[in-house]
């Protein structure tokens, strides 16, 4: 088990906080202390009196895997883990849609799963040049509850959105801005400087002006997003427990082991 005071680290610089999931061994796949810290953090941000943005990014050579197959096995078998999974999947949702000072995702490698989602909850999104999206819920025999089902028809066309979800297929960094789903591009290794540098540039504007044009604008999102929110979480749950998901989980484990 991670310790949860290490799986996510908080870094501040000036008036931006710099977020970093840090499993760097696992390509920041969410394990328990991952996950639960994610749920966490946002609001302590919000509370930061001095914060007026925040970079999201991975440390290593991911953002972040999606969820630890460790992790999702042992949703799949207890009830209570899969209860506690999604009610903290809501959590990170809920309060990303509604945090107060703009994101800037850093995105520095693969964004998988969880990792695509915190990247479409993101206000603006910078990709490396190898970096790519995915989002493989359903490849995996999940339902996609809280990932790109729930922002990518607010940012791309539906027929492109449904395309992805459904074959789990892989984003590379120039379609996801050529689709709206990242701002731009941006060389390897500088993911994370170039989103401080705009993340302060953006923490320098009026800041009264700025937390309510954010607010006005996520609005929008936040209308869209909770309206799916229940049904697509209870269909997760039952799809996480299903037979289908746990065979292809075993197989997971099975050739990692």
């Amino acid at each position: 088990m991670s310790n949860d005071a290490e799986v996510l680290l908080v870094e501040a610089r000036g008036r931006v906080r710099i977020v970093r999931l840090n499993r760097p061994q696992a390509l920041n796949a969410a394990d328990p202390a991952l996950h639960r810290r994610l749920a966490e953090v946002w609001a302590e941000l919000a509370a930061d009196e001095g914060c007026r943005a925040v970079v999201l990014t991975g440390q290593g050579k991911a953002f972040c895997a999606g969820g630890d197959m460790g992790h999702l096995k042992a949703m799949h078998d207890d009830e209570a883990i899969r209860t506690a999974t999604l009610d903290e999947a809501r959590q990170i949702v809920e309060q990303l849609i509604r945090f107060p000072y703009p994101i800037v995702a850093a995105v520095n490698g693969p964004a998988v799963g969880l990792g695509c989602s915190l990247a479409g909850l993101s206000d603006l999104v910078l990709m490396e040049e190898s970096a790519y999206l995915a989002d493989p819920h359903v490849s995996v025999g999940l339902v996609a509850a809280d990932g790109g089902a729930l922002t990518w028809p607010a940012m791309t066309s539906l027929l492109r959105a449904k395309e992805y979800l459904y074959t789990g297929d892989r984003i590379s960094a120039s379609t996801a801005v050529e689709l709206g789903l990242a701002n731009r591009v941006v060389a390897d290794g500088t993911a994370a400087e170039e989103a401080l540098a705009l993340a302060e540039r953006i923490a320098r504007q009026p800041a009264g002006a700025l937390k309510a044009t954010k607010r006005a604008l996520n609005k929008v999102l936040e209308r869209s997003v909770l309206e799916v929110l229940d049904y697509a979480l209870t269909a997760e749950s039952i799809s996480s427990a299903s037979s289908e998901h746990g065979r292809i989980v075993a197989r997971f484990l099975e050739k990692a082991g």
